[in-house]
């Protein structure tokens, strides 16, 4: 049986956020600190967040990446696959990106 933090019914930007905070080794409270929520609440609005309690604005959202250390968009991702790609493409260069993507025939602006 799965525990709870592996529920696939759990909302997605909860799963990943959690499975990002996971790999970073940080407590939620340090979480929540690290982008600015106050001390005595942080731990709870982490809590929140990853159980799918409350979303997060966009813009706290986006500090969540930063200080993880993913791209946005992975957070929001619905597909494992997908998620793991743009963890992959995330961690090279934007010479090594635009590369790749053109091996793959993608049409990007120049």
């Amino acid at each position: 049986m799965k525990n709870k933090e592996e529920r696939a019914d759990a909302p997605i930007f909860g799963r990943r956020l959690r499975q990002a905070r996971k790999w970073a080794g940080l407590p939620q409270d340090r979480l929540g600190v690290a982008i600015g929520l106050d001390e005595t609440t942080s731990s709870a609005r982490i809590s929140r967040y990853e159980t799918g309690v409350h979303e997060p604005p966009i813009a706290t959202a986006k500090l969540l990446a930063v200080e993880l250390g993913v791209p946005l968009a992975f957070l929001y991702c619905d597909d494992d696959d997908l998620a793991a790609a743009l963890l992959n493409l995330a961690g090279l260069s934007a010479t090594e990106r635009r590369r790749l993507l053109r091996q793959m025939d993608w049409r990007l602006p120049e």
